[in-house]
């Protein structure tokens, strides 16, 4: 026993592995689901809204009950700190974020935060001492639906992005980042970047069909796909749709729909990769008028460097050879990103202690895992998704996807505690 009375994070197997409370975990989730929830069971809780300070401010609530200090930058990330034996030591960081898409899910990010609570829950119920402080990260705007970039707050804690250019970032209304920080009451005082981990670990759901289809119960996660984003902007001529004959017509919208093929068509040549055209603005969007203006987003991704330049410079070749006025402009890219071998190697022993199948994974979609891994060691644990379904109203991971999950977390941070 340690002097003030508890017990000392000792390896963990058999009987002395502390568990966490499945039950507890899930009646987080269906509880912050009422944070800007839908009637069809999802949630809308776009990052630095209203319903964002709801569930900011229940999750500070929480986390200061259970004796945690909390932090919040200048970014509006939120740093909730359970005490370990030595705090001379880097904090282990888990946790994720709390903002969703439009019409977007209960557990895209919003497990990896939820577990992070849980494990603190059950470090203070068992009486677990570790080492390391522990701390639980709410990351902000990891989604970039209202302001893009996506993993804005990690970007600036990394120093991938700069705090004076994200403040000034506007969304559709002409609300910038600053002012909207404002309104919710967390801009915080704490420097970006105050604190090193000695490492961060983020449970996730999968996003993906993979684990579901081969009934595999945990992800190790490898690593990240890079991505690439771009806008494009088509120029045609506006003209009557009755009276313009076919061969005169410079249409905007036909000439971004080869785009459209183009992208898709790459994708499929330069396997595992994949290629999104997600949003498209056709003006004046009229029934009876020939489109005399595109707008498209692009997005690309693949596990490889090398394959993205392909990917680019196979879409820069087709955009140049359409018959139309076209501008491509890439407005965004993320290196692809492999996660520390020794995190998860701890998360393939943890998986393992725990008696759960597992396979290695390279995860499609990007996390503020991406960011940090360029400053810690970081690694990432998958739970199946249903259907592989995200960004989805219907998104949904099992009660006992989801404490697996979290167990492994636990596991993963026991063994970390130790090195």
């Amino acid at each position: 026993m340690t002097a003030a009375g508890h017990a000392r994070n000792t390896p963990a197997t058999g009987t002395n592995m502390p568990e966490i409370n499945g039950d507890r975990l899930w009646a987080d989730i269906v509880s912050t689901g009422r944070f800007g929830g839908t009637d069809k069971g999802g949630v809308t809780r776009l990052t630095l809204t209203e319903e964002d300070r709801q569930v900011r401010d229940w999750f500070v609530a929480e986390c200061r009950s259970l004796g945690c200090t909390i932090e919040i930058d200048r970014i509006g990330n939120i740093f909730a700190t359970y005490p370990g034996e030595n705090p001379s030591l880097p904090p282990i960081a888990v946790g994720s974020h709390l903002d969703t898409q439009p019409q977007g899910g209960r557990f895209d990010g919003i497990l990896g935060v939820l577990a992070g609570l849980e494990l603190i829950r059950t470090l203070k119920e068992t009486a677990t001492v570790l080492r390391h402080n522990l701390t639980v990260v709410n990351w902000t705007n990891e989604e970039g639906s209202r302001f893009s970039p996506a993993m804005m707050g990690s970007g600036v804690f990394s120093g991938a992005s700069r705090l004076e250019a994200i403040d000034a970032v506007q969304d559709q209304d002409g609300t910038t980042v600053q002012t909207a920080l404002e309104t919710i009451g967390y801009r915080g005082e704490t420097p970006v970047g105050h604190v090193g981990f000695a490492a961060y670990i983020e449970l996730h759901i999968e996003q993906g069909p993979l684990l579901e289809a081969s009934a595999t119960e945990i992800g190790i996660v490898t690593g990240v796909q890079g991505v690439r984003w771009f806008d494009v902007g088509i120029t045609g001529t506006e003209a009557h749709a009755g009276s313009t004959p076919m061969p005169q017509r410079d249409d905007a919208l036909v000439a971004a729909s080869q785009i459209v093929l183009a992208v898709r068509d790459i994708a499929r040549r330069h396997s595992p990769g994949v290629g999104t055209v997600g949003f498209v603005a056709v003006g004046p969007n009229s029934r009876n008028v020939v489109p005399g203006a595109v707008q498209l987003q692009i997005d690309m991704r693949h596990p490889s460097e090398e394959g993205l330049d392909l990917m680019q410079a196979a879409l820069e070749q087709a955009v140049g050879a359409i018959d139309a006025k076209v501008v491509l402009n890439p407005i965004w890219s993320k290196q692809p990103v492999v996660f520390d071998p020794a995190i998860v190697d701890a998360v393939r022993a943890s998986a393992g202690a725990l008696g759960y199948s597992a396979t290695e994974v390279v995860s499609g979609a990007g996390h503020d895992a991406a960011h940090i891994a360029g400053i810690c060691p970081t690694a990432m644990i998958f739970v199946p998704s249903k259907d592989g379904l995200s960004h989805n109203e219907a998104e949904y991971s099992s009660p006992e996807e989801c404490a697996r999950g979290a167990g492994v977390l636990l596991q993963t941070v026991l063994q970390i505690d130790l090195k």
